[in-house]
């Protein structure tokens, strides 16, 4: 059984915890929070703590769930992986590359197991649409947006945010996470634009933004995020990906929510579309819901962990996913163009 500390009650935190409550590979030996919050039922009885190191020496778990915000990622995870513990991290891995590639550097030098949060590798909608496009072959063309009309304690969720990550980062290395797994090709620059719409963030932050990846066979990618009460509800939710052949295109009902965290996750229909051939509409109406998709995330964990997978690749993809969106951030930025060939992370 593996002996799990869960340091970050947030939304994500509280779904991963959840899914470490239910899944009898796992026992939860302590919860961590900086402050008091109210906690599902199924979470109550668990050891409480409000500081990580001591959390951590008082239990010596066996893996460790950082769920906290961006700026302790790092420095949470290398932490653990020092005490003896393997890691589940929520995206994005840190704030920074060098950061990033520290944490990777440990686990590689500990041997210990590293698996970023990237739950859409884990949704059998987003692998199908992964294996389609590709299936279409290159060049292509990524058009992927996620707006959220945010409002009362979520838009305050979003402010905490963006004390450290902007929108175009947080969300941003799930769909560039996907862009990789569709084209093999090395990514060669970013240019990137955003906006500060509301006076209740930092004057040097902003919670629209949006960004083009050019990748070295001629793929592009479009990528647009949004927080805020601000936010357009329509076209919030845009997933395509075309090719000369046809394009592969996730189509939601009328009735979904930017402010639904299924509506995130949930595909609903898979249209392929080939040229010269019918359009083919693949319904999802059976996919797996958000705590469910937490629920399979935690079980690869645990799988990792039980058969030593090889996790190399997994960890090689979450830094340069990350360090993409971190140079979109920095064109945002400075409002040059930021070069990508010849970075290690870049192939």
């Amino acid at each position: 059984m593996i002996r799990v500390l869960v340091a970050g009650l947030g939304n994500m935190g509280q779904s991963h915890a959840l899914a470490y409550h239910r899944d009898p590979a796992y026992r939860i030996v302590g919860l961590v929070n900086r402050s008091p919050r109210p906690l599902p039922p199924e979470l109550a009885g668990y050891p409480l703590f409000e500081d990580y190191s001591e959390a951590l020496a008082a239990t010596a778990p066996d893996l460790v769930c950082v769920a906290t915000y961006t700026d302790t990622h790092a420095d949470y995870a290398v932490a653990a992986m020092e005490a003896g513990a393997h890691v589940f991290v929520e995206k994005p891995l840190a704030g920074n590359v060098a950061d990033a590639r520290r944490v990777v550097d440990a686990a590689t030098r500990l041997g210990r197991k590293l698996v970023v949060g990237y739950i859409l590798r884990h949704h059998p909608s987003w692998q199908r649409l992964i294996a389609e496009a590709r299936d279409l072959g290159g060049p292509y063309v990524f058009r992927l947006n996620l707006n959220q009309q945010s409002t009362g304690p979520t838009w305050d969720v979003h402010k905490a945010l963006m004390d450290t990550t902007p929108p175009i980062v947080d969300c941003g290395v799930h769909y560039v996470d996907v862009m990789l797994q569709i084209t093999d090709a090395a990514p060669v620059e970013v240019r990137g634009m955003g906006l500060r719409l509301s006076p209740e963030i930092a004057p040097d932050m902003y919670n629209y933004g949006h960004f083009q990846v050019l990748f070295a066979d001629g793929s592009l990618g479009w990528y647009e995020a949004g927080w805020g009460p601000m936010m357009s509800d329509t076209a919030f939710f845009v997933k395509d990906v075309v090719s000369p052949n046809g394009a592969v295109s996730i189509r939601m009902p009328e009735s979904a929510r930017s402010d639904d965290i299924d509506t995130h996750t949930k595909t609903s229909t898979l249209r392929v579309h080939r040229v010269g051939r019918d359009d083919e509409d693949l319904s999802m109406a059976d996919e797996p819901d958000h705590q469910d998709l937490c629920d399979r995330e935690q079980a690869f964990v645990a799988r990792a962990i039980a058969e030593d997978l090889d996790l190399s690749g997994h960890m090689h993809d979450a830094v340069r996913s990350l360090a993409i969106c971190l140079a979109a951030d920095e064109s945002v930025r400075s409002g040059q163009i930021v070069t990508l060939q010849g970075m290690e992370w870049a192939s």
